[in-house]
């Protein structure tokens, strides 16, 4: 499952970031119209999780895994006619990301499905690494051929994700096909708030974290270079991949309120010393942002887990409805931010703007669901240190089939 996340996020890192040169360059679509198909296409492969999960309830996981491969192979396959036709290629790019959407959830949940809950942590940052390995490895490696040979590119990503989505068919069974959706999860969309914070603390980590992944190439590139812009992108992934998986245990120890308080932080942090601008501001501010990335993305899925009575699948579905709602919201607000920091001559202070986001709505946030829930189900446990999980006592699982 490791190789194949890793390979899953090679190929597709190998087409997915070049799509605005290919849709604009190439078939010679209009920015806007390039930055609305973006947009869209991203908001489905986001909010589109929760689909999976209901498929993961239906027939199972490693059958939804498959089916989202294949609906992503057909996607990959469609681009090679589709290249001459920007209605065609449109329509395989949201086959892309509708096979996105059904596969990240069920293969999240694939990972932890019947493993003890302190194996949680360990198996997710490790699944996060394989991912991020790919993500850096996947753009430098296609980038000689995404305009010279865009058709050989799609091919050879297209037979790898035929070759993994054969792969997934030798896995073993895990879940329980067919079984009723749930209807008792506690918080998830009423009283007792507790799944309701990871939710919307998902929202808001998304949300400030797009604006470093969407406006850092405008705003570094001029000042320094794009070779400084693209080290700097090696290295925030390699950094992902390296740490992770040794941190995981001690994000797992903290508090869900100290979590917060150290991923933004962190991200607060970073964003204003990227204001400062240069080279050591840069580099200094995205690796904080890493920081941010590590701490609250993991804190947030174990967080939602061990809130939640829903199958795995569902409750990762949710997370990422939650990040993609995130993610359209950063898409929206960032470009007219930017825009009036840009024309005040002052794109510094957009990141100042949002390192005061950074500071100020995880607090109203936090604030507002303690009103609206009660003092205790807002706040990670009843007493400093206790999480739901310990709360709850352990969970009866399963033994784990491989």
């Amino acid at each position: 499952m490791l190789g194949a996340s890793f390979l899953i996020t090679l190929g597709s890192f190998a087409v997915l970031p070049y799509m605005s040169v290919v849709l604009h360059q190439r078939l010679g679509l209009g920015l806007g119209t390039v930055g609305v198909v973006l947009a869209v296409a991203s908001l489905v492969q986001f909010s589109g999780g929760v689909v999976g999960a209901a498929l993961a309830r239906r027939v199972g996981l490693r059958t939804t895994m498959v089916v989202a491969l294949a609906v992503r192979t057909a996607g990959f396959a469609a681009f090679v006619p589709g290249l001459g036709s920007p209605v065609a290629s449109v329509g395989a790019l949201f086959l892309v990301s509708c096979g996105a959407a059904l596969y990240l959830p069920a293969n999240k949940a694939y990972l932890v499905e019947g493993a003890p809950e302190r194996d949680r942590p360990r198996l997710l940052s490790a699944s996060g690494s394989a991912f991020n390995a790919g993500i850096a490895l996947g753009p430098p490696l296609a980038a000689p051929f995404v305009l010279t040979s865009p058709a050989a590119l799609f091919t050879v990503v297209g037979v790898l994700f035929a070759a993994v989505g054969v792969g997934h068919l030798l896995l073993p069974s895990v879940g329980s096909p067919g079984a009723a959706p749930d209807k008792g999860d506690p918080g998830a969309t009423s009283g007792a708030g507790g799944g309701v914070l990871p939710f919307l603390v998902t929202v808001v980590s998304v949300y400030v974290f797009m604006f470093f992944q969407h406006y850092l190439a405008l705003y570094a590139v001029p000042r320094t270079s794009a070779s400084f812009y693209g080290l700097v992108l090696m290295a925030y992934a390699g950094l992902l991949v390296v740490a992770q998986p040794p941190l995981s245990r001690w994000i797992a120890g903290l508090t869900y309120p100290g979590a917060m308080r150290v991923g933004f932080g962190a991200m607060a942090a970073g964003t204003a010393v990227i204001g400062t601008g240069g080279y050591a501001g840069i580099g200094a501010g995205a690796a904080l942002i890493c920081l941010g990335e590590l701490v609250l993305f993991l804190k947030n899925d174990l967080e939602a887990l061990a809130r939640s009575s829903a199958p795995p699948a569902t409750v990762f579905g949710r997370q990422r409805l939650a990040a993609g709602i995130g993610a359209f919201a950063s898409g929206v607000v960032g470009g007219q931010l930017y825009g009036v920091a840009e024309r005040a001559g002052s794109a510094g202070a957009f990141w100042g703007a949002v390192s005061l986001q950074c500071v100020v709505l995880p607090v109203v946030l936090t604030a507002a669901v303690r009103h609206r829930y009660g003092g205790a189900s807002a706040r990670t446990g009843d007493a400093p240190g206790v999480r739901p999980a310990a709360r709850r006592g352990p969970r009866r699982r399963p033994a784990r089939p491989w």
